[in-house]
């Protein structure tokens, strides 16, 4: 069974950086993985997201603030944020897209999601 595990979130000041992490469990091969958030009453929209071999691609408005980053080795996916917003208060939800089987195509797993708040 594929569970992610997230950690990190919290609340920081604006301006402040944080970390975020998640650990993905009983995987056989990973693919994409990557960030989504979900702020009140708006649409989970991509944040940030990294192949296998470390290309990475951002929304246009964390570009120079947040970095994706991946431990192949450890099955875990990093976003590292910095200079954070008000904008940026959301739930953080991370994915992966998971093999568990050498024979069936990978299939999109969700982290629980964790919280991330900016304010003074």
């Amino acid at each position: 069974q594929v569970q992610l595990v997230e950690s990190g979130g919290g609340l920081v000041q604006p301006g402040g950086s944080l970390r975020l992490s998640c650990v993905v469990s009983g995987s056989t091969g990973i693919n994409d993985m990557g960030w989504f958030r979900q702020a009140p009453g708006q649409q989970r929209e991509l944040v940030a997201s990294i192949t296998r071999t470390g290309s990475a691609n951002y929304v246009e408005s964390v570009k120079d603030r947040f970095t994706v980053s991946r431990d192949n080795a450890k099955k875990t996916v990093y976003l590292q944020m910095s200079r954070l917003q008000s904008e940026d208060t959301a739930v953080y939800y991370c994915y992966a897209e998971c093999k568990v089987r050498p024979w069936v195509p990978a299939s999109r797993y969700w982290g629980q999601g964790t919280q991330v708040t900016v304010s003074s």
